[in-house]
C-alpha cells in the first residue's frame, strides 16, 4: 500500500468548500458532478431556506437518483424497442425474395 497522498479537487456546495479525493484526470467530471448537484442544492434551498444542508443534501440526491433512473428506464426501453425493430428486418430480410426471384429469372 503506498504513503503517497491522493490527488485531491475542491468543489462548492451551497457555499461551502470541500477538498476530495479525485483521480488525476478526472477533475472535470468532478467538477461537473459538483455543479450538478449544487444547483440541485439551491433549487431546494429555494423552496424551503429552513431545511438544514444535510437535509437538502439528502433531498437532492434522492431526484438525482430519481433522474438517473427514470433515464436508465428509457434507455432500456429505447433499447428493446431496437430489438424489436432489428428482429423484424432480420426476419424481413430472410423471408424476402431472393436476388433470383428479383431479376426475373
Amino acid at each position: 500500500m503506498s504513503d503517497a497522498p491522493r490527488p485531491t479537487a475542491e468543489i462548492t456546495l451551497l457555499g461551502r468548500h470541500y477538498v476530495i479525493a479525485c483521480n488525476s484526470g478526472e477533475e472535470h467530471k468532478l467538477d461537473r458532478a459538483a455543479r450538478y448537484l449544487d444547483r440541485a442544492m439551491h433549487g431546494i434551498h429555494a423552496q424551503n431556506n429552513l431545511l438544514g444542508s444535510e437535509r437538502i443534501a439528502i433531498m437532492a440526491a434522492l431526484n438525482i437518483t430519481h433522474e438517473l433512473l427514470e433515464a436508465l428506464d428509457e434507455r432500456r426501453s429505447g433499447e428493446q424497442s431496437l430489438d424489436r425493430l432489428s428482429e423484424r428486418l432480420e426476419r424481413a430480410l430472410a423471408s424476402g425474395p431472393t436476388p433470383q426471384q428479383t431479376s426475373g429469372e
